[in-house]
């Protein structure tokens, strides 16, 4: 597998690393002359330097035989740029991009980015597991930007609390997955109780969240 990584800040040189260190062929494109020789230095001639937004750098990369791009310089703009033209000028199949402000995430999306990583987005999950008390964790956004994974906690005093699955009635549109009890887990079914205590693993529109938060906890 090819793997192309534009922006050599440290986010871009340990990636860089590792995915050497895992057997990967790697490119790192970088601005910077100065980075690009203690890059070569270091990792053994894999960096080039170039503005990985134009098109004559990522060709010259070898874009075109690109299994994976990806873009991690600290501007989001830049790496929008680098995704799309990988996508549109040299059909790669997959790009991902770094997102350091998470309000521009649904742009990514909605322009065709196959992956993004905000760290703030990350690091907010990470608090939010880290709180027990907290009864619902917004898990993960699908790449339909209306769909969303949650994990919810029965609560004790939860109108589902000792009710089985066919007899809830969930807001339209939703699935519960999963539930957690204890070590176990549970593929639900109708004939499956739900009870306080329980996390449960749901998908659902975004907009159907809140209510289906007011149902469980």
């Amino acid at each position: 597998m090819y793997i192309i990584v534009v922006g050599g800040g440290k986010v871009g040189f340990y990636l860089t690393k590792t995915l050497l260190a895992e057997g990967y062929e790697v490119l790192l494109i970088e601005r910077d002359p100065s980075k690009v020789d203690y890059f070569n230095e270091q990792l053994g001639g894999v960096a080039l330097r170039g503005d990985g937004a134009e098109s004559s750098v990522l060709d010259a990369a070898g874009a075109g035989r690109a299994d994976v791009v990806i873009a991690v310089t600290g501007e989001d703009e830049d790496n929008l740029v680098v995704c799309q033209m990988a996508k549109l000028a040299f059909k790669v199949e997959k790009t991902i991009a770094r997102v350091n402000n998470p309000k521009n995430e649904p742009i990514f999306k909605m322009l065709g980015i196959d992956v993004t990583v905000s760290h703030t987005a990350h690091i907010m999950n990470i608090i939010e597991q880290a709180i027990p008390e907290t009864p619902y964790i917004h898990l993960l956004n699908l790449q339909h930007p209306d769909l969303a994974i949650v994990d919810l906690k029965v609560g004790q005093d939860s109108p589902v609390n000792g009710v089985t699955m066919g007899d809830i009635d969930l807001p339209d549109d939703c699935i519960i997955a999963a539930v957690l009890r204890g070590p176990d887990l549970i593929i639900p079914a109708d004939s499956t109780e739900l009870r306080s205590g329980d996390d449960v693993i749901a998908i659902t529109h975004t907009d159907q969240e809140d209510a289906l938060r007011r149902l469980l906890i």
